[in-house]
């Protein structure tokens, strides 16, 4: 089945840094999208960033410039490189493939001095 497992959420001061990992499994990896949402207490899940199968990325108005999403086809491993964050940045991680019903289990990361 397919499993999708996230790493690397914490806390982390406001200008700091986070690398956030999902590893899957089940999926022909290389052939599919890849997203990250995050969801903020009482605020709807927002998508974050994607990529596909061949590269090209999406970013909401609000990371642009900050954070990098990239993938590893050899390691079945979608990344999110968070720089200069936030405590609006402050939510719960999901990782998914892009159009289906396959999330991750979620990673919290807070942003606060």
């Amino acid at each position: 089945q397919v499993q999708l497992v996230e790493s690397g959420g914490g806390l982390v001061q406001p200008g700091g840094s986070l690398r956030l990992s999902c590893a899957a499994s089940g999926i022909r990896f290389s052939l599919v999208s890849m997203g990250w949402y995050r969801q903020a207490p009482g605020k709807e899940r927002e998508l974050v960033a994607s990529i596909r199968s061949g590269g090209s990325t999406y970013y909401v108005d609000s990371v642009k410039g900050r954070f990098t999403i990239s993938r590893d086809n050899a390691k079945n491993t979608v990344y999110l490189q968070m720089n200069s964050l936030k405590p609006a940045d402050t939510a719960v991680y999901y990782c998914t493939v892009r159009d289906t019903t396959y999330w991750g289990q979620g990673t919290q990361v807070t942003v606060s001095s």
